[in-house]
């Protein structure tokens, strides 16, 4: 009888998890997702692998159409600020030789008062440029990724009060249980997102994004990102394969983490515009970081 009791019991504890889960609103599960993501950014460096190419579907399966472009990066990244909201992130490409030590550096503000910030480098011309952003005058496209359709917007984190969020429906994708949340910018925010609304199918027990649909602002779909293998690592779930499909040009863009690596001591000096143009300083530190996370 006490084994029975003590069965029931956790039972009831379970459902009751359970409940508490599955009421969570549209915005807790997004902050959940966020804080997720969060930290898959602290102390991490990272070997990524972007290939790109104009695509196409055969028998039902996506392709693509032409020979892709690859190109090989190391990032590194860092949480700041108050409750390590914000974030400085660095990424270097390698490959192809002929664009090795082109460099964007970017700073993320989780607050809506201040505009996230990203430099880019190109080795070839040896100038860093401010990338701007968009204010209540002027309307500017978010900076693409080294060329690929993954744009700085796509990896921004914060800002949430920026948008509101409705849960359009709960179930399963791909095995998994998810909340569809559609995120809509509010009138301030529309004059510096591209994006109309944003849907995202959230995992509900790891609290990282399958699948998400953008659209513009007159309600046209103009990308999709799907994720796989996704994996735990020091206790965070990730997505190591990321795929960005543009809607509009046909194209896409595969994110593969080839290497990730946590809990690194990274020198916050690393994460300035001198790393982008000095490359002695630049290499001391990106050796520092390769020596850690063997």
């Amino acid at each position: 009888m006490r084994l029975l009791n003590k069965i029931i019991r956790l039972a009831l504890g379970f459902l009751v998890i359970s409940s508490a889960q599955a009421e969570l609103t549209g915005q807790q599960l997004v902050q959940k997702m966020d804080k997720n993501q969060l930290q898959t950014n602290d102390s991490s460096f990272n070997l990524i692998q972007l290939t790109s190419c104009k695509y196409g579907t055969k028998n039902g399966k996506l392709k693509c159409v032409e020979k892709p472009r690859i190109k090989l990066l190391e990032s590194a990244q860092i949480n700041t600020g108050a409750n390590n909201k914000d974030s400085k992130s660095i990424a270097i490409l390698l490959e192809p030789a002929s664009e090795r030590g082109i460099g964007m550096l970017t700073y993320t503000y989780d607050a809506s008062s201040k505009d996230n910030e990203t430099w880019l480098y190109l080795s070839a011309l040896g100038k860093v440029k401010r990338i701007a952003s968009g204010n209540n005058n002027e309307q500017t496209e978010p900076t693409s990724l080294f060329g690929s359709e993954i744009s700085t917007e796509d990896q921004e984190t914060g800002k949430l009060d920026d948008y509101t969020y409705k849960i359009l429906q709960r179930g399963r994708y791909k095995g998994r249980p998810v909340a569809v949340i559609e995120s809509v910018p509010t009138r301030q925010r529309l004059e510096h997102t591209r994006y109309g609304k944003v849907r995202t199918w959230i995992d509900t027990e790891r609290f990282l994004s399958l699948k998400m649909q953008m659209f513009d602002k007159y309600g046209n779909a103009i990308k999709q990102v799907s994720v796989a293998k996704v994996e735990q690592i020091n206790g965070i779930w990730l997505a190591r394969s990321i795929t960005f499909k543009n809607l509009v040009s046909q194209r896409l863009t595969n994110m593969n983490i080839k290497a990730i690596s946590f809990g690194l001591n990274i020198d916050e000096r690393f994460l300035t515009q001198r790393a982008l143009t000095d490359q002695v300083f630049r290499q001391k530190h990106l050796q520092k970081l390769r020596q850690q996370a063997q």
